[in-house]
């Protein structure tokens, strides 16, 4: 009989991720409307705030520029290291009025800063202002005014819960919605909301969705071991990827656009190539690796979460071990950090790269410092290539294979 362990080395041969700062909710523990987890966060931008769902219908919007600029960081008694020297920013508390089970944040400034767009008149200034748009228990999308928590706009056409939330990252003010009830909608709010097109492809849960970082593709997860990418250009499907054992949760572009992170309850993370289906790595959260009947089923392995890193060199994924994982996508046997987490839900990654906030069943959000390092020129170069070429032209150019290879993350 073989022994399953959370790793394939020594616990102790991995080191452990530094914990930053710690958020926790402040709502009534005896409401009973409405549960206590965080479901979903998100930081904008910019960097200016972080959002989560810290339950009893509540989100909260803390002003994390503020708190990293003027070192704002508690220790384990809560004394503050650093006071503020600048007018603090007021955090905001939104009521939505049910459970919310996704956050997203908006503005019509690219999150790559290379390119914005003309905003046509309408009664809500997108070009200048931040938005929040919330998914909740009902199905329904309401969107707000973050500087001064206002309502915005109600989104209304899913018949269940809203699962996730992405805003397309050109700027264009399109917004993906993920959906229980199979299917994918996407939103114009430039203009004052209206649907543009329903996607149907899934047989079950939409788990998660992610747009690629041109806005070209859509990639969407979901039951029954769902895989799907969508040609935004034309709202099409473009290709199914096959190769998860159980219902897949969530997925990932990386910041070029080359690789594709799927998370499922088979225990395993795969790295993909979009363009072509290809597997280009897998990471494994039980090991020795479990069989497809084991991973197929309730294993008190499931990944539930990841988000990848913007320097494109790292995957963040929490999984029903209690374990925080930070996995290299040069390395898929050994993680390069973890901390132990329990009841771990969701997992961002700080627009500077900086930290990764990790949400809870209790509410709790915590922050790790994320590995980082100073990336070497190839791999720049690398990003540079490949966020404007697919795999498909990489292959057409008159270069040599092994290089070739690089440019396609196959070595």
């Amino acid at each position: 009989m073989r022994v399953m362990a959370s790793f394939a080395c020594s616990d102790s041969d991995i080191a452990d991720a530094e914990i930053l700062y710690q958020l926790k909710p402040g709502g009534n523990p005896n409401d009973q409307k409405a549960g206590a987890e965080t479901w979903c966060s998100a930081f904008a931008p910019d960097n200016s705030y972080f959002a989560w769902s810290c339950g009893h219908r509540l989100v909260r919007l803390v002003p994390w520029k503020h708190k990293i600029n003027n070192n704002e960081i508690e220790d384990d008694e809560g004394r503050q290291q650093g006071e503020p020297t600048l007018p603090t920013p007021k955090e905001k508390v939104i009521d939505c009025g049910e459970n919310v089970w996704a956050v997203a944040f908006g503005s019509s400034v690219s999150s790559k800063c290379h390119r914005t767009v003309n905003i046509s008149f309408h009664r809500f200034n997108f070009g200048k202002d931040l938005i929040l748009a919330t998914g909740l228990q009902s199905g329904r999308i309401k969107t707000w005014d973050v500087s001064t928590g206002g309502i915005l706009l109600y989104l209304i056409d899913h018949k269940e819960v809203i699962r996730d939330l992405q805003f397309a990252p050109d700027g264009s003010m399109f917004l993906a919605s993920a959906s229980r009830d199979k299917t994918l909608k996407v939103w114009d709010l430039n203009d004052d909301g209206n649907m543009k097109k329903t996607l149907k492809g899934h047989n079950g849960w939409v788990y998660s969705c992610s747009w690629s970082p041109d806005a070209k593709i859509l990639a969407s997860v979901g039951q029954n071991k769902t895989v799907i990418l969508w040609d935004m250009s034309d709202y099409s499907m473009m290709r199914k990827l096959t190769g998860h054992q159980n219902d897949v949760v969530a997925c990932d572009f990386s910041p070029d656009g080359a690789l594709l992170a799927t998370g499922s309850y088979d225990t395993r993370v795969i790295l993909w190539d979009p363009y072509t289906g290809q597997k280009i790595r897998t990471f494994g959260h039980l090991f020795p690796p479990p069989s497809c009947i084991f991973s197929g089923g309730s294993n008190d392995f499931w990944v539930r979460h990841i988000s990848f890193s913007h320097d494109g060199c790292h995957i963040a994924t929490l999984c029903d071990d209690k374990y925080v994982r930070f996995w290299s996508i040069y390395n898929e046997e050994v993680p390069v950090k973890k901390a132990q987490l329990v009841n771990a839900l969701c997992c961002n990654y700080s627009p500077d790269g900086c930290c990764l906030a990790t949400g809870t069943r209790d509410g709790n959000v915590v922050f790790y410092m994320a590995p980082m390092r100073v990336q070497k020129l190839q791999h720049l170069c690398r990003l540079s290539v490949r966020r404007v070429l697919p795999s498909t032209k990489v292959d057409a150019l008159p270069i040599p294979q092994k290089l070739m290879g690089y440019l396609k993350y196959e070595n």
